[in-house]
Order: C-alpha cells, then sequence, then structure tokens
C-alpha cells in the first residue's frame, strides 16, 4: 500500500489570531524601517544568557523548528482542502525589539494587512544583492540499505525487513518439512528464496503507485521495503478523486495480475515439486496482499478508494478522509478481534485442537500487530489532512517581522534604538552599500546584558546569510517549508522578487503560527 501517514499532532483549542490593530510608527531620521506595521507578540523566550563575551549558547529554537517542519516532512500522500486566508502585504510589526529583556509571556499571533510595501515611505533602502533560489530538495532520510532507484525514485529495505524475512523462513521452513520432507535443512534456503520473492513481489505493487504517481505528476520521495509491506511515499495528494482512485487501485490491481501469472506459470509444474510449491505459495501470497490492501479502510488502499469515493459525492477531500479514517479504525478493532476467533474456529484451514497453545498466542500477536499498524495509520491520515488543510495559513509576507538595516560595527544599544524608533523587530547587518551580510539572532540579543550593550558590536551577534538563508515573500504553504527545512535557522531573509529587503522571518513564529492554525476547528 502507499503511505498516507505522517506525525503531525493537532492541537486542541479554537484560539484564533487577534486582528492588527496598531499603526505603524515613524521611524526616526535616517532610519529607514520596513512595509507595514501591525500589532504583535514578541516571540517569548527562554534561551540561556550569553557570558561576558557576548557569546550565546544554543537556545534549543532550531529543535522547535525542526518539529514543525518534521511534521511536513513525513507528510506523505495526505489529504487537503486549499484554504485561502487574506493576503496581508507588509510584513508584520510586532512589539519594537526590547532594549530590556523581555518578559516571558505568550502573546496571540496576528497577521498583517494593509498596502502593499511599496507603497510604504519608511520601506528599508537596503537591498539584498541577489534574489531568492528556488528550494533545493533536502536530501531524504535514509530508511535502510538502498537496493537502487527505479524510475528516479530510491527504493530502501529496513532493518525491519530482515526480522520479517527470518519469520517467513522459519514459518514456511516448517510448512516444507510436511510437504517436502527429504529437503532437510535445505528446505530453509527454498523458504528464503520464497522471502526475497514474496517483498519482491511487494516491491512491484508499490512501484505501481509509483508510476501511477509519476504519471500524475506527483513527486514520490522513495519506497521502503519493510515490516508488514512497503510503503511509498507519495509527497503530493492527487487533484482530483478519479486520479485518487486510481492511484490506490493500482497496487492490488498489480498484486492481482501477478497471482495470475504465478497460477498460470503452475500449470505445467508438477505438483508436490520445489517449483511447484513456490508458485503456489507466491500466489496465494499476492492474492492475500491484494485482499487485505483492498479493505475500505485508511492507510490501506481500499481506504483510499473510499475516500475518493466519498471526495467524489461530497466536494470535500476532508469529509473522504473522516469516512475512510474511522472505517479504518473499525477495521482494526475487527483485525484484533476476529483474526484469532477465525483461526480457532478453523475457517482459515486448521482445525480447532491444531489452534491452541503457542499457535493462539502467535495469532493474537499478529492480530494486534496488526490492528496497532492500521488503527495508527488511520489516525495519521487524519492528522495529515488537517495539517495538510491548514498549510495554506502559513505565508511568509504575513509572517515576516519588520527589520531595519544596521552596518557591522553599530552598538548593539544604537541597533536597539533605531529598531524601537522604527516599530521593528529585526535587525539585518548590511555593507556600505546596503547589501545584507547577516542575521542579528534574536537569541544573542537577550542574551546580552544591557549594561555591555553600549560595547557590543552587532556584527558579533549576527548569522552570516547563506543562499538558503533568502526566502522570497510569495512562498506559502508547503512551499515555504520546504525551504525552510532545506536550510535549518533561526532567522531567515526576506526578500522581494526584486531582490530589495522585505523584513526577516522567526522559524518561532511559524512555528506558533501552524500551532495555531492547527488548533482552529475545520
Amino acid at each position: 500500500m502507499d503511505d498516507s501517514g505522517g506525525s503531525g499532532q493537532p492541537s486542541p483549542g479554537t484560539d484564533e489570531p487577534t486582528p492588527a490593530d496598531a499603526q505603524p510608527r515613524d521611524a526616526a531620521k535616517g532610519d529607514p524601517s520596513v512595509g507595514h506595521d501591525t500589532d504583535a507578540p514578541t516571540a517569548p523566550t527562554d534561551e540561556a544568557p550569553a557570558d561576558d563575551t557576548g557569546e550565546t549558547p544554543d537556545t534549543g529554537n532550531s529543535g522547535r523548528h525542526d518539529r514543525v517542519i518534521e511534521d511536513v516532512d513525513s507528510t506523505h500522500a495526505g489529504e487537503t482542502v486549499s484554504r485561502e486566508q487574506e493576503d496581508g502585504s507588509g510584513p508584520t510589526g510586532p512589539a519594537p525589539v526590547p532594549e530590556h529583556e523581555p518578559e516571558h509571556e505568550d502573546e496571540p499571533e496576528a497577521t498583517s494587512s494593509g498596502d502593499h510595501p511599496d507603497s510604504h515611505p519608511d520601506r528599508t533602502l537596503a537591498h539584498s544583492g541577489a534574489k531568492p533560489q528556488p528550494p533545493q530538495r533536502p536530501e531524504s532520510p535514509r530508511g535502510g540499505l538502498l537496493m537502487g532507484r527505479p524510475f528516479g525514485v530510491p527504493v530502501y529495505v529496513a532493518p525491519s525487513w530482515f526480522l520479517v524475512a527470518a519469520l517467513i523462513t522459519w514459518v514456511f521452513g516448517g510448512q516444507l518439512d510436511r510437504v517436502l520432507p527429504e529437503l532437510g535443512a535445505a528446505r530453509y534456503l527454498v523458504a528464503l528464496f520464497f522471502a526475497v520473492a514474496f517483498y519482491a513481489s511487494v516491491l512491484v505493487h508499490e512501484l505501481a503507485h509509483t508510476i501511477a504517481a509519476l504519471r500524475f505528476k506527483l513527486p514520490v520521495r522513495r519506497i521502503q521495503l519493510q515490516f508488514f509491506g512497503g510503503v511509498s511515499e507519495i509527497e503530493k495528494e492527487a487533484e482530483t478523486p478519479g486520479r485518487e482512485f486510481w492511484l490506490a487501485f493500482v497496487g492490488p490491481l498489480l498484486s492481482l495480475v501477478l497471482a495470475g501469472i504465478f497460477y498460470v506459470a503452475m500449470q505445467p509444474v508438477e505438483p508436490g515439486t520445489v517449483p511447484g510449491v513456490l508458485l503456489a505459495g507466491l500466489m496465494i501470497s499476492n492474492l492475500i496482499v491484494a485482499a487485505f490492501n483492498l479493505l475500505p479502510g485508511l492507510p490501506l488502499d481500499g481506504g483510499r478508494m473510499l475516500r475518493a469515493v466519498v471526495w467524489k459525492i461530497t466536494g470535500k477531500p476532508m469529509s473522504g478522509t473522516i469516512a475512510a479514517a474511522w472505517v479504518g479504525r473499525a477495521l482494526a478493532v475487527s483485525v484484533l478481534i476476529g483474526l484469532p476467533l477465525l483461526t480457532q474456529s478453523g475457517a482459515l484451514g486448521s482445525t480447532a485442537e491444531d489452534s491452541v497453545g503457542m499457535d493462539t498466542v502467535t495469532d493474537a500477536l499478529l492480530a494486534a500487530i496488526l490492528a496497532a499498524i492500521i488503527w495508527t495509520g488511520a489516525g495519521n491520515s487524519l492528522r495529515m489532512a488537517r495539517l495538510r488543510e491548514h498549510l495554506p495559513e502559513l505565508r511568509a509576507r504575513n509572517l515576516t517581522r519588520r527589520a531595519v538595516p544596521v552596518e557591522t560595527d553599530t552598538p548593539l544599544s544604537e541597533a536597539l534604538r533605531r529598531a524601537n524608533a522604527a516599530g521593528a523587530r529585526a535587525l539585518v547587518v548590511v555593507d556600505s552599500d546596503g547589501n545584507p551580510l547577516s542575521l542579528v539572532r534574536e537569541a544573542a540579543i537577550v542574551g546580552v546584558p544591557e549594561h555591555r550593550r553600549p560595547w557590543v558590536a552587532v556584527s558579533g551577534l549576527a548569522q552570516d546569510l547563506t543562499d538558503g538563508m533568502r526566502v522570497s515573500a510569495e512562498l506559502a504553504g508547503e512551499d515555504l517549508l520546504d525551504v525552510l527545512r532545506a536550510t535549518p535557522a533561526t532567522e531567515y531573509l526576506v526578500v522581494e522578487e526584486t531582490g530589495e529587503i522585505y523584513g526577516v522571518l522567526s522559524a518561532a513564529d511559524v512555528e506558533r503560527a501552524f500551532v495555531k492554525a492547527m488548533a482552529r476547528p475545520n
């Protein structure tokens, strides 16, 4: 089955952002600022103070940023309802950069609204000197042993596969001892070959999803073979319910085709031989894979097919996700209770007398694992659908802080005075020509005692700019998070398409906006 799970954790609550109501303050003469100013919170600070040298220890902000980005990085084939928010035109102008250490308190997020920043005379005169670069896809975390790149998609074998391969070898080897006792110990080599051939069939199943996704212009991050099957990590959602249906259906369809191929191949082979037993086993296993994945509950392929049908009927992808996810949870409970009962009743081919002792424990354990996988996958599908529904609300332009340019030798106290006068919350270090060189870290400012600020230059508290730290003001949603994930940092320089500085984007602000958006009701 292709994967539609994730790890995004929605936060409960219905808090709405407080509307912006503050007016921009005039910059001090000769102190240009950025964009349109609105009232927004000062970021909570829990950073450790710097020592007397001005050095600031790692504050953990990037860790919080990583958690937000990873929520989307684990996005596979999620569920999206595009919900646009009003496009504010200027960077947010929250409370000015404090000359005193701020209190540790949470305040509501605000989004900017107003005229386009080009219409403001207090816009910064500094120029970035370079247009933002398109985001580079960060290297995907390895999922085990790389086996190849069919169609340009990496295929990994997870460590858990070796465990299940050993289990299949042991179980199938025991069955071969009853069918072909003359094999002796060689039966385990035959069983190992069956395990590898079975997972090759699973790979074909996943490749079917991958080819369909690529045909529909959907990026596929990787294929992973793991415990209980495989996962095709499709990064985008299909645009229509019809495409969603076919994208899910091609996997079980290929498993059915493989079962048919193995059945045809069995006909000329003499029963009771090694080839005959292997072909029969592969035929049955592919039928089981197809039937299991056609069950109508997320995260199985049948669940995605059900989602597509409900999406088509209601016109709402989220309605399809909710229906298929709850069916998936009901399916998990049914597997947990029903599979051991079916085994003990003899409905699966064994007699009730055989289904005692260790076999009963094994069946119950297998049912529990399957039920847990289905239940967890259904829950992840719901969370990822909600996450993707709110992603369009994350806009770089709305979340950007007003910034003022300062030269490298400017004392921190003077830089803060200019920022306060301009109603800004960020400092951009520029050269004599106004080209940005680095960003002054908010955590570093907090770490400098007030009495030392006149003697500390801003350049000593700044992080040098890299290409990945230049963010387009037009980015939003997944595109914005892709850029932040590609270059983890605590602050980013936001620039217009012309290369002109628009402001500074804080990863902490993105996280707070993300959590607040996730807390809103659908």
